[in-house]
């Protein structure tokens, strides 16, 4: 691990200003972070403790609105009293994804700006040819160990999975990202649009500018949260990270879909919304063989490669079990 300075800011825009020297990071939980530092992926010159920040720690059911503060633990959002019953896709994407210990330490902020687990990225000393790690060097995963790796949102520079649960769930559900910046300035990034698809430019992996700090999320409270369901699939049912995985609301009228929501993870390059099952079941009957039909349409453009085959099977079934799950019927 590299030395570097630390400065523990008082207040938002003190973090903010010193965001602005290079090679600067905020440091919260640090459970990604300080991972980085020392396999040498992350070379700080400068940690920004930004823990003091009272602002940025609330959580709030209010209003129709869920709003969470980016300082606000993983753990304090997972037991706040509204959230099992309000948002359970949320809740179950927050207890499914780490250890008791980590969710007691990792922010919502930190855990949306999470990056791949993929051992080419994390591993600089073993492999040089890392697009997003070393732009320009290669994609050794494509020809490497990839069976955990992504399906869609591809590229020939990148076929990195995004790790997360916490942002399929908040996608699924048309959260917003609060960004602040040096000049106090505000603004809402939809978080479908949070995260890049990797293109020329894997490392370029979020919308969020050099001096720009997470301050909170915020989504809609609508009726298909309240019947909703996280599934993740996984190969042990302890601490690991998805190999498929779906979140999922659905609003009923009678025996059929008014309105639904659905995201992916473990299968692709960012939280993946699946819009072409949602417009296909809109208005259809809420049966089993409709939504294993309209799942399948998931996959449609999905860049398969050999140790990726079982990807293809999953994500559709993910979908359609979810819903199912959501909607009463398993």
């Amino acid at each position: 691990m590299n030395e570097f300075a630390f400065f523990s800011a008082p207040r938002a825009e003190d973090a903010l200003r010193k965001k602005q020297r290079d090679g600067s990071r905020f440091l919260a939980g640090g459970t990604t972070l300080i991972d980085l530092m020392k396999c040498d992926v992350e070379k700080p010159t400068q940690l920004i403790d930004i823990t003091q920040l009272p602002e940025m720690n609330q959580i709030s059911f209010d209003a129709g609105v869920l709003r969470v503060g980016a300082l606000a633990r993983m753990s304090d959002l997972e037991n706040h009293p509204d959230c099992r019953t309000l948002a359970p896709a949320i809740y179950d994407s927050l207890w499914q994804a780490a250890s008791p210990q980590l969710r007691n330490m990792a922010t919502i902020g930190g855990n949306l700006l999470q990056r791949t687990r993929c051992v080419y990225f994390r591993d600089p000393h073993t492999f040089s040819a890392c697009n997003k790690r070393n732009p320009g060097s290669g994609c050794a995963s494509r020809d490497g160990i990839n069976g955990n790796h992504a399906i869609l949102g591809t590229s020939e520079s990148c076929i990195a999975v995004y790790p997360g649960d916490l942002a399929v769930a908040l996608t699924a559900f048309d959260a917003e990202v609060i960004v602040r910046n040096a000049s106090q300035r505000e603004r809402r990034i939809p978080i479908e649009y949070f995260y890049r698809l990797p293109g020329d430019t894997p490392h370029l992996e979020h919308d969020l500018a050099a001096d720009e700090l997470i301050v909170a999320v915020e989504l809609r409270q609508v009726p298909a949260l309240r019947h909703s369901h996280y599934l993740k699939v996984r190969d042990r049912s302890s601490y690991e990270f998805a190999t498929a995985s779906a979140a999922v609301g659905i609003e009923l009228d009678g025996d059929r879909i008014r309105d639904l929501h659905i995201a992916l993870g473990g299968v692709a390059t960012k939280p993946w919304r699946a819009r072409s099952v949602e417009e296909a079941l809109r208005g259809q009957r809420f049966d089993e063989q409709t939504l294993r039909q309209a799942a399948e349409r998931v996959t449609e453009d999905a860049e398969i490669l050999p140790q990726t085959k079982h990807k293809k099977l999953l994500a559709p079934r993910v979908i359609a079990r979810a819903l199912m799950k959501a909607g009463g019927m398993a």
